[in-house]
C-alpha cells in the first residue's frame, strides 16, 4: 500500500477493557454462568448494533447509554436482570481494577515496527479528557507523532474536520495516510471523506458486520505493518 503515515483509533483498536470478565463475575454472583466466548460475542454484536443504529452513543458518558447497552447484552445471552442494580455492581467490580483500559498485548510491538520502518504514527479518537492518561498508563504515548482527540479539538468522527485537523498537524496528504479503526461508520466512512484509505478491525471475521463489504478487514492491528509495506 506504500503509506508513510498511519492514524489509529483508540478504544478496541489499541486498548480494551476487561468488561466480559466483569460481566461473568456478576452473572456468577447471581448463581449462573456463561462461557467467556459467548459473552465476548454478545458484547461484539452489541458494539456493532450501537455503531450501526445509534451513532455517537458509545462515545458519550456511560450513564447516558450503559444500562441500555447492558440490557441488549443481557437479552442476547438470555438473562433478565435489574439493570440499575446490575450497572451499579458491575461498576463496583470494575473499580477494583487498577486500570480501566489496557493495551492489547501486541499494540506496542506493532507501533514499534511502524516506527522502525520510518512510518509516521498518529491517533485520531473520539474521547474525553482521559485519552492521554490512557496512553500514558499503558506506555504508548511516546510512539505517537501526533495526537488528535475530539474533546481537545472540538470536532468528532465521522465529521471531516477532525481528520483535516490531523492532516494539518502532521503536514501530510490524505493519499499518504492509512486510518485504522473498529467502527466502520466513524472510522472508515469518516476518513474516506477526506481521501484516506482505511483498514477496518473486526475481531470475528465478518461476524456482526455482514452488511459491510469493506476491505481490508482484519482481526487486529497486528496485520497493519505488512499492509503498509506492501
Amino acid at each position: 500500500m506504500g503509506k508513510s503515515f498511519v492514524w489509529f483509533d483508540l478504544g478496541y483498536t489499541l486498548v480494551y477493557q476487561q468488561r466480559e470478565e466483569v460481566y461473568r463475575q456478576f452473572v456468577r454472583e447471581q448463581g449462573a454462568d456463561v462461557p467467556l466466548s459467548e459473552v465476548e460475542r454478545a458484547y461484539h454484536l452489541t458494539d456493532k448494533l450501537f455503531m450501526r443504529e445509534y451513532p455517537g452513543a458509545l462515545g458519550k458518558e456511560a450513564q447516558t447509554f450503559f444500562p441500555w447497552y447492558l440490557g441488549v447484552v443481557n437479552y442476547r445471552l438470555g438473562f433478565h436482570f435489574d439493570l440499575h442494580r446490575q450497572c451499579g455492581r458491575m461498576r463496583e467490580i470494575q473499580g477494583l481494577s487498577q486500570r480501566k483500559w489496557l493495551s492489547f498485548p501486541y499494540t506496542s510491538t506493532v507501533l514499534e515496527r511502524l516506527k522502525k520502518h520510518a512510518v509516521g504514527v498518529g491517533l485520531i479518537s473520539n474521547w474525553d479528557a482521559t485519552a492521554r492518561h490512557v496512553l500514558e498508563d499503558n506506555g504508548l504515548i511516546g510512539y505517537f507523532d501526533h495526537i488528535v482527540i475530539s474533546s481537545e479539538v472540538g470536532s468528532e468522527k465521522p465529521g471531516k474536520e477532525i481528520f483535516l485537523c490531523a492532516l494539518r498537524a502532521a503536514d501530510v496528504s490524505p493519499e499518504d495516510c492509512l486510518y485504522v479503526g473498529d467502527n466502520y461508520y466513524d472510522d472508515v466512512v469518516g476518513s474516506s471523506r477526506v481521501g484516506m484509505d482505511a483498514v477496518l478491525i473486526n475481531r470475528f471475521g465478518r461476524f456482526g458486520i455482514e452488511e459491510l463489504a469493506h476491505e481490508p478487514t482484519i482481526a487486529s492491528i497486528e496485520a497493519v505493518p505488512d499492509i503498509v509495506n506492501r
